[in-house]
């Protein structure tokens, strides 16, 4: 059992079950302009970064290195991405809410982190109905520092927005590769890799995360606050 403070989850894939529509999108962006990747390629080199990032980097992937041809396609990618959001329906996975009471009530601080801009988190947040406070206690999004995943800037933004000092009481859970690594470069004493979105249990394992889960609901087995 690991004593934690403060448990900072990533948003999509995570918590929040939007059917990889983020990807979907940046997948159909970029092969607008004449490619073909399979969504497997786009998760592989874009999960958990903050987007246009993300473009460069799959872009770089299929040997292009055009910035002005990325800059293109995540102009296109954020008009294609309010249009998907218009009708998409978000909820969190089943039994998560249940899981962020429970940490509460231990006395566990929530935090939300993101590759999302903030507009984008928010929406999904309001779409969800979920309120600062209740089901989380601080937001951190992209727009919010300076550096990108893994870069451990929003783990310690979230850390000094609730007055946790100790890396070692803080949790970093998420779907995704960099979201261990992230959580890895940020000290934190607990990673966790969940199967609900972008990597797959090997993937995922491959970081050396401290657990693998395939469901969040375990998680308070795991911790103590």
């Amino acid at each position: 059992m690991h004593n934690i403070e403060l448990a900072v989850f990533d948003m999509a894939g995570t918590v929040v079950n939007e059917n990889n529509i983020v990807y979907k999108t940046l997948q159909k962006a970029i092969n607008k302009t004449g490619h073909e990747l399979h969504l497997d390629f786009v998760l592989e080199h874009g999960a958990g970064k903050e987007k246009h990032q993300a473009i460069k980097d799959i872009l770089k992937a299929i040997d292009i290195h055009k910035d002005q041809a990325s800059e293109a396609i995540f102009q296109d990618f954020k008009q294609l991405l309010d249009d998907a959001y218009r009708e998409l329906k978000v909820a969190s996975f089943e039994g998560v809410e249940d899981m962020l009471a429970e940490l509460k009530s231990r006395k566990i601080k929530i935090a939300l982190n993101t590759g999302y801009n903030r507009a984008i988190a928010e929406l999904l947040l309001q779409k969800m109905d979920w309120i600062k406070g209740q089901q989380y206690d601080a937001l951190v999004t992209a727009d919010d520092v300076s550096e990108g995943r893994p870069h451990p800037a929003m783990i310690s933004k979230a850390m000094e927005l609730l007055e946790v000092s100790d890396a070692g009481k803080v949790l970093k859970a998420g779907d995704s590769i960099i979201d261990i690594e992230e959580g890895k470069n940020a000290r934190c004493g607990v990673t966790i890799g969940v199967t609900t979105g972008a990597h797959t249990a090997a993937q995922l394992q491959s970081a050396e995360p401290t657990y693998v889960l395939s469901s969040l609901v375990e998680l308070p087995d795991y911790i103590m606050g």
